[in-house]
């Protein structure tokens, strides 16, 4: 039997490709939960949705076979890693 553990002050949570497998409407009840939670919270979000990670990331770290590769505060030409 698993038992499950709940932070009660956490400084980070993390998020684990939170909307793969959902609707738009979740989605985006999601993301708003992302924005108001990053107010009080560092808040990591692992996604391989390029596009959502635009909408709701400060900061971007791309990796690549496990290393990262590129980290930096989020600009308007994100899909423009490296330039």
């Amino acid at each position: 039997m698993h038992c499950p553990a709940l932070a009660v002050e956490p400084e980070v949570i993390l998020f684990d490709e939170p909307c793969s497998a959902i609707d738009p409407i979740a989605t985006a009840k999601i993301e708003d939960l992302i924005h108001k939670l990053k107010q009080d919270y560092t808040v990591v979000i692992v996604t391989h949705n390029m596009q959502q990670a635009a909408r709701v990331s400060d900061f971007t770290a791309f990796m690549m076979l496990g290393e990262l590769v590129e980290f930096e505060r989020h600009r308007e030409d994100f899909y423009k890693p490296g330039q």
